[in-house]
C-alpha cells in the first residue's frame, strides 16, 4: 500500500473501497429473491399468483437491468461517472423502501423492475468509475475485486435471510428487503470521497481539472512528478487522437475499424461466456442432489449455501488479486480447463448416481461442483468487468460495458426460465450442452482474448488497433519505480 504521508492516495482508495459496494448491490439483489423463497412468510406472501407470475417476479431485477444498461451509458458519458452511480443508488433504495411498505405482490413486482433499474445504472458506471480513477499500480487488482466483491452482498442476502427464518410474521421477508439500502447507501458515502474520473475530465475539456485530481490523488501533491506527467499526456494524447469526439463515440464506431469490431466480439461473448459456462444450472442443482444425499433440512442446506457463497468470495478475491502476476489469458484458458474437467467429472457421477444408484457419486457430485464454482470465480468473477474495461477506448468504454452488461442480462434470463424446465427433462445429460459450450469458449479465449498485462489503458488500445509505437516498458509499474523524486509505493 502507499505510505502513510500519501493523504491523496489513501483518500482515494478509501472512496475506491467504498465504490465496490456498487458490486456487492448487484449481488444481494441477485441473490436475495432466491434467499426470500424459503421463508414461509414470503412463500404465503405469493401464493396467491400463477406459475408465470412467480417467475416475473424471480426474473425483475434482471429485466429492470436489461432496461437500463443502454441508457445509463449515455447518462455515464453526458453527466459523468459519479452522477450515473448517485441516480442508480438512489432508485435502489427508492425500491427498498416500497418494497417494504407496501404488501403486494405487483407493487413487489414493480419495486424489483425498479431495483434492477438502480442497479444496472450504477453498475454501467461503478466500474468505469475505479477504472479511470485507480492510481496505475493498483488498478488491475482494484477493478478485478469489483466483481469479486459481488459474493459479499449474495452472502449478505442470504445471511439475513436465514436470520428471519424464526421470525412468524411478515417481516421476515420485509426486513431483508429493506436491508437492501446497505450497499447503495455505501455508494452515496463513496461519492463524498472519490472524486470524477480524469479521462471523463479530459473528454469534457475540463484537463485543469484532471490534472488536479492526478497530482492530489496519484502524485502526492507534486504536480512535475512523472506518474502525473506521464498519465496525463497518455490521457490527453489518446483522447485528442479519436478525430470528433462525438463521433468517435457512436454506436457505429464499433463496425468502422477491425480492432474495434474485436472489441465488440469479446464485449458480446462476454456475456455469454458469464452465464452459459454451467453456472447457472448448477446452482439450480445444487438443492436437489443435497436432497438425494440426505441432506434434507431448510437450514441445513441454507448452511451449505452460504458455504459456497464464501468459497466463491475466497477464489473470486485470489483471482483478482494474482490476474496482474500471471495474465489474463492464462486465468480464462486455465480456469475454462479446469471448469470442463469438473463439469464432466460431474455429469459422470450425477449419471452413475441417476441411472445406478450408486450413493457414493451422489457424493462426490458436491465437491466436485465445488470445485467447478472455485474455478469459474478464479477468472470468470474477477475478469468479467476488468477485462472489457481494459480492452475498450474511453469514448467507447461505457457503451461497450453496457452491451457485455445487456448481453450478460439475456443469457442470465435464458437461464431463469429454461434452465429449470431443461433440466427437469433431461437431468444430468443436460450438463452435456455446458460442455460443448466450455470447450467452444476454451477456442474463443485462445484466437481472440489478447493479454493485457502490464499495460495503461492506453497502451491496451495499441494492441487492438495495431500502432506501431515505441517499446516502452509497457508497464504503469515501470514508471513509478524509475521516478527518481516522486514517492515509491508498495503494494
Amino acid at each position: 500500500m502507499a505510505p502513510t504521508t500519501d493523504r491523496g492516495l489513501r483518500k482515494l482508495n478509501t472512496g475506491i473501497a467504498l465504490m465496490l459496494s456498487a458490486s456487492a448491490t448487484s449481488g444481494y439483489n441477485a441473490s436475495q429473491i432466491n434467499s426470500l423463497l424459503v421463508l414461509p412468510e414470503f412463500a404465503l406472501f405469493i401464493s396467491g399468483l400463477n406459475s408465470s407470475a412467480k417467475g416475473l417476479i424471480i426474473a425483475a431485477v434482471s429485466l429492470g437491468s436489461f432496461l437500463t444498461f443502454i441508457p445509463a451509458s449515455y447518462i455515464a458519458d453526458r453527466l459523468g461517472r459519479r452522477t450515473c452511480v448517485s441516480i442508480g443508488a438512489m432508485l435502489v433504495i427508492l425500491a427498498a423502501i416500497i418494497q417494504t411498505a407496501i404488501a403486494h405482490p405487483w407493487a413487489f413486482f414493480g419495486a424489483r423492475v425498479v431495483t434492477g433499474m438502480g442497479v444496472g445504472v450504477s453498475q454501467t458506471a461503478a466500474p468505469l468509475l475505479i477504472t479511470e480513477s485507480a492510481h496505475p499500480r493498483q488498478r488491475r487488482t482494484l477493478t478485478g475485486l469489483y466483481n469479486a466483491v459481488w459474493f459479499i452482498g449474495s452472502i449478505t442476502a442470504a445471511g439475513i435471510a436465514f436470520s428471519t427464518l424464526s421470525l412468524q410474521n411478515s417481516w421476515s421477508w420485509r426486513v431483508p428487503c429493506l436491508m437492501q439500502i446497505i450497499y447503495p447507501t455505501l455508494q452515496l458515502v463513496a461519492l463524498c470521497v472519490i472524486p470524477e474520473s480524469p479521462r471523463w475530465l479530459v473528454s469534457k475539456g475540463r484537463k485543469g481539472e484532471a490534472l488536479a485530481m492526478l497530482t492530489r490523488y496519484h502524485g502526492n501533491g507534486d504536480r512535475q512528478a512523472k506518474v502525473v506527467q506521464e498519465q496525463f499526456y497518455q490521457i490527453c494524447s489518446s483522447i485528442d487522437a479519436e478525430a470528433g469526439l462525438e463521433a468517435a463515440s457512436q454506436w457505429s464506431s464499433f463496425l468502422k475499424t477491425k480492432g474495434d469490431a474485436h472489441r465488440l466480439a469479446i464485449c458480446i461473448l462476454l456475456g455469454f461466456m458469464q452465464e452459459w459456462t454451467g453456472n447457472g444450472v448448477i446452482s439450480y442443482y445444487l438443492a436437489p442432489i443435497l436432497s438425494s444425499v440426505g441432506i434434507n433440512d431448510a437450514a441445513h442446506q441454507a448452511a451449505v449455501n452460504i458455504s459456497l457463497q464464501v468459497w466463491n468470495l475466497i477464489f473470486a478475491v485470489g483471482g483478482a488479486s494474482t490476474s496482474d502476476r500471471y495474465g489474463r489469458r492464462v486465468l480464462w484458458l486455465s480456469a475454462t480447463t479446469l471448469m470442463l474437467i469438473f463439469l464432466s467429472t460431474c455429469t459422470v457421477m450425477s449419471g452413475l448416481f441417476t441411472e445406478l444408484h450408486i450413493l457414493e457419486a451422489g457424493i462426490a457430485v458436491v465437491p466436485m461442483l465445488f470445485l467447478f464454482c472455485g474455478s469459474y470465480d478464479f477468472a470468470y468473477m474477477p475478469l468479467f468487468i476488468a477485462y472489457p474495461a481494459e480492452i475498450l477506448p474511453f469514448q467507447l468504454r461505457a457503451k461497450g460495458l453496457a452491451i457485455t452488461l445487456t448481453t450478460d442480462s439475456l443469457a442470465c434470463f435464458f437461464n431463469q426460465y429454461v434452465n429449470p424446465v431443461a433440466f427437469s427433462v433431461l437431468h444430468w445429460r443436460y450438463f452435456s450442452l455446458y460442455l460443448g459450450c466450455l470447450v467452444f469458449f476454451i477456442g474463443v479465449v485462445y484466437f481472440l482474448f489478447p493479454e493485457t498485462q502490464g499495460r495503461s489503458l492506453e497502451e491496451v488500445a495499441q494492441i487492438f488497433d495495431r500502432k506501431e509505437v515505441e517499446s516502452v516498458e509497457s508497464s504503469d509499474e515501470k514508471v513509478v519505480q524509475t521516478m527518481p523524486t516522486a514517492p515509491k509505493y508498495e503494494c
